[in-house]
């Protein structure tokens, strides 16, 4: 294949490597190792490939899953246990729900409680990190010979993309590690923002030639390439023109402009914080309304296994701001019913304060929160024993959440994809959606 970018000057690679990452996504290139109205922007939606659905049909158009990365202590942020030895040093706070308390890190989210629904009932089978996370974004057990999708790229195999120019998952902070679309193929691979302040970078054309300088070099580039083609008829060279011809198209479209926050009044920035979570909420809340089907925002380090309540603090009310910020913004926008808001993290933290004043891992009882697309506010959902070690009512499995997100989508999760060794899987692995949890 050949290449008329000039490959002396170091923003031209950087642009062919902008080029690569963004067209990845929405094209077929592995970034991870595996393999509603018009919208704010201008774009027309387009519904391709959706699913007949023989399940009830949700509400939620899209979903944003905010993944608390580290294991998120309940007792510190949604599910404590006040007037217990449990509760270690963290206060409790009224919220907007009568008898419901949570921790006193998170004042903003029990503000507004009335639009939450709160799952304490929420347990998995592994209390190591990588495993669990691989469970919680895929429902499946990770396992050497199958590399699983993710929610991300479930959604858009199930129900399709709404914008045509815009890619269909994002995932923003989510590093290299994160889970992409397996054996669905990398044409489902979300796009990765690593910095959300700093959203897409290289994506103006080279200064030094004009559009027409410019469209005429990828001209000969297709001229030079069509032999090539020809004879090498596979996905991966399909993929490799392609690749470019969509990067372009997305470089010279308004909908870009969905990945640039300088387009938002500071007063907005502020509302959700100046630090990469709160501001990835922002940038989320800006793909929703452009079109993107699936936005992951990841925020790590809640591995407390020592100095808990010195460190915990400050990142919980982080968390509140961004989060509580994303579903006040949604909300006055008019778009909260038709956004499905999820905040989960991959297991909980035991009740017992070890001796470096922290807390382990326990995946036997953790917190889910879900806000939006058609979930009933004011909602408290199982509950644990008093110490809040194992779960006592309406045990709520990874399968089971998954299959939820499902629901709410209007996506059947029963529906069974084939993958390339010929296995049948599906979106709920088993997992029921609780249906309780909707108006």
């Amino acid at each position: 294949m050949f290449s008329f970018l000039n490959t002396d000057d170091p923003k031209d690679l950087q642009r062919r490597s902008f080029m690569t990452r963004v067209a990845a996504g929405l094209l077929g290139v592995n970034l991870f190792g595996h393999a509603s109205g018009s919208g704010l922007f201008g774009s027309t939606p387009l519904a391709t490939g959706a699913t007949p659905l023989s399940k009830p049909k949700g509400k939620a158009k899209r979903v944003i899953y905010l993944n608390m990365r580290g294991a998120m202590s309940q007792f510190e942020t949604f599910a404590p246990k006040p007037g217990t030895e449990v509760q270690g040093e963290t206060k409790t706070i009224d919220t907007k729900v009568s008898g419901v308390k949570f921790a006193e890190h998170v004042p903003m989210l029990a503000a507004l409680t009335k639009d939450l629904a709160v799952i304490r009932s929420m347990n998995t089978e592994t209390g190591v990190h990588e495993q669990a996370q691989y469970t919680m974004q895929t429902g499946y057990r990770k396992i050497a010979s199958t590399s699983h999708p993710s929610l991300g790229p479930w959604i858009h195999r199930l129900s399709g993309r709404d914008n045509p120019i815009l890619p269909a998952t994002v995932a923003i902070s989510c590093g290299s590690g994160y889970q992409g679309a397996g054996y669905l193929g990398s044409q489902y691979t979300p796009v990765p923002v690593g910095d959300p302040k700093k959203g897409l970078q290289n994506i103006k054309p080279p200064k030094y030639l004009s559009e027409s300088q410019f469209s005429h070099r990828m001209n000969l580039v297709d001229a030079f390439d069509k032999k090539f083609r020809k004879t090498a008829k596979n996905a991966a060279v399909t993929g490799y023109t392609e690749l470019y011809d969509e990067a372009i198209n997305l470089m010279r479209s308004e909908d870009l402009k969905a990945f640039d926050l300088s387009q938002e009044a500071e007063k907005i920035r502020k509302a959700y914080g100046n630090d990469r979570f709160g501001q990835g909420c922002l940038l989320a809340r800006r793909l929703a309304q452009g079109g993107v089907k699936y936005i992951e925002v990841a925020m790590g380090g809640w591995d407390d296994h020592r100095n808990l309540f010195r460190s915990l603090p400050r990142r919980a009310r982080t968390m509140d701001q961004g989060a509580s910020a994303l579903i006040t913004d949604l909300k006055s926008l008019g778009m909260l019913d038709e956004t499905l808001v999820v905040l989960s993290t991959e297991f909980g933290r035991t009740s017992n304060i070890n001796m470096n004043a922290g807390r382990d891992h326990s995946p036997g009882a953790f917190c889910s929160v879900m806000a939006g697309g058609g979930i009933k506010g004011g909602l408290l959902y199982g509950e644990t024993d008093e110490t809040g070690r194992t779960v006592e009512d309406d045990p709520v499995t990874i399968m089971d959440f998954n299959a939820t997100i499902a629901y709410a989508m209007g996506i059947d999760h029963e529906k069974e994809i084939t993958s390339p060794d010929d296995r049948p899987f599906t979106m709920g692995n088993g997992g029921e959606p609780v249906t309780d949890l909707f108006g």
